[in-house]
């Protein structure tokens, strides 16, 4: 009976023990210099160490942080100009490229330096191109950086519009070990002016595949566009048209599947301007063969609209949802994210038909689609500058469709966040731990947040995660610009007293 009785209290114990080691919560130190202001992005872990990248006011450094989030050195990038227009880090398991590009005088210079583990530089810095630009012109990012998916094809690349019905593409396309495999000179006309490029992507193979797409007179939809693919040893475009079938399209978003060797495009359709959003529109293209696997038009239900509406009417559900991001699965199917988004104020509200694609008429393109926020890089002085005005970030919503594009079923995290003039605590963070999906979000509680964890298995339900142990609650979390940088670890920024730390949740 004794014998049976400690059986038990060790399997109890046992139990206890896996659900505190179900999560684990590592904060750093606030370092002096790091205010909330400060700039930042969370490389990664390189060799052991954590690395994140920070910029304030023309002085850049990297902190390195061991595995329990301690600083072991702070690393400053003296060697950088005081401007630097662009930076992009390409991590691997032992070094960091660090592609970064800045004006001097008439001229932009694009450079890619590799560091090592511990943030330090063996070698100069690799010049990969120049372009005059003259002195007064306000539009100053030439160049931009495509990385494929096993980080062995890398593009470096310049849109010049010497005319406005025609782009002049330069491409530089390297190795992992920033070897010159090909660099090109190729044309692509544009037609008139309501021609837009967007949805740039590099395949492992080197292929560079992006969409050009024409806009209605006002600008606010998408009525027909074609897929563009260069291959990484040819000087000219694959041009394949996009059929529509009448419908008007905005947001539009692609996804590669490099294990199929496909091109995903997803975004909302209308049926009418300034109308509701009606469905989904759904193309899928094979680039190895150069055929379309299908095309089609996802009605939503009045069941669907009815559940993901928040306060707007049945027919205006998916209005304010935009699309976050789209996950290939391993039968070939894909699951897709959509969250509701809005803003409000006395003044004109924000909506998805204000300016949302912009001009790209511009001297040189900056190839960059439309998204209401960037996940990576934090810019304070972007989101901290919009006074009397409200953000709402509600309703997410999944989608889950198989290898033919049909839907197999479809769940929603309920969240209710809002703030006023920022929204840097705002939305989520969608974490990938093989068995399950994981939603980070913050939840107002009693005028303070509390981080909260929803875990979607394979089926699509949606279970409410015990509130995560070790939450400080000196400290105010930042989900949507967090990382993951391992099968189960990510890096969340926080602010802690004005300052900017670093959580590590360990699930």
């Amino acid at each position: 009976m004794h014998r049976l009785y400690r059986i038990h209290l060790l399997l109890i114990m046992l139990l206890a023990g896996s659900a505190v080691m179900a999560q684990k919560i590592t904060y750093t130190q606030p370092e002096k210099d790091d205010f909330k202001n400060t700039e930042f992005e969370i490389i990664g872990k390189v060799g052991g160490n954590i690395l994140v990248y920070k910029s304030d006011r023309g002085s850049y450094a990297m902190s390195v942080y061991d595995n329990s989030m301690e600083l072991k050195e702070r690393v400053a990038l003296d060697f950088l100009p005081k401007k630097v227009i662009s930076m992009d880090f390409v991590a691997y398991s032992n070094k960091v490229l660090m592609i970064y590009q800045y004006q001097y005088k008439d001229a932009v210079y694009s450079f890619c330096a590799t560091m090592s583990p511990d943030a330090k530089f063996y070698s100069e810095p690799l010049l990969i191109d120049s372009t005059r630009i003259g002195y007064y012109s306000k539009d100053n990012k030439v160049y931009s950086t495509e990385v494929s998916e096993d980080k062995n094809r890398i593009m470096i690349y310049k849109i010049n519009q010497d005319k406005e019905e025609n782009n002049l593409f330069y491409t530089f396309l390297y190795d992992s070990a920033m070897h010159l495999v090909n660099n090109s000179k190729v044309s692509l006309p544009m037609q008139s002016k309501k021609f837009f490029l967007n949805n740039f992507n590099l395949t492992n193979d080197g292929d560079f595949i992006f969409n050009r797409l024409e806009r209605t007179n006002s600008k606010d939809y998408v009525v027909s566009g074609n897929m563009i693919i260069k291959h990484p040893l040819i000087d000219s475009f694959e041009v394949s048209p996009l059929q529509f079938h009448s419908q008007m399209l905005d947001e539009i978003k692609m996804k590669l599947d490099n294990q199929k060797g496909t091109a995903l495009i997803t975004a909302f359709a209308y049926k009418q301007k300034r109308g509701n959003v009606e469905g989904l529109y759904l193309y899928k293209y094979d680039f190895k063969n150069q055929k379309t696997i299908y095309e089609k038009f996802l009605a939503f239900t009045p069941e669907l609209k009815s559940a993901a509406r928040g306060e707007s009417g049945t027919n205006a559900a998916f209005n304010d949802y935009f699309i976050r991001k789209v996950i290939n699965t391993a039968n070939g199917g894909f699951l897709l994210t959509a969250e509701s988004f809005s803003t409000s104020s006395r003044y004109q509200p924000w909506n998805r038909w204000n300016y949302m694609y912009g001009s790209p008429y511009s001297g040189f393109y900056s190839p960059y689609y439309y998204s209401p926020y960037s996940p990576w890089y934090y810019n304070p002085g972007y989101w901290n500058n919009s006074q009397g005005l409200r953000y709402h970030y509600d309703k997410v919503i999944i989608m889950s469709f198989d290898e033919e594009g049909n839907m197999q079923w479809n769940n929603f995290i309920n969240k209710s966040q809002y703030d006023d003039n920022a929204d840097l605590y705002l939305s989520y963070m969608m974490v990938n731990i093989g068995s399950e999906l994981r939603f980070l979000y913050n939840d107002l509680d009693r005028r303070s947040y509390i981080l909260v964890d929803n875990s979607l298995d394979p089926g699509g339900k949606v279970n409410r995660m015990p509130t995560l142990r070790n939450l400080d609650k000196g400290y105010t979390w930042m989900p949507r610009y967090g990382k993951q940088i391992g099968g189960h670890t990510v890096v969340i920024p926080c602010i802690y007293r004005n300052y900017i730390c670093f959580a590590k949740i360990d699930f």
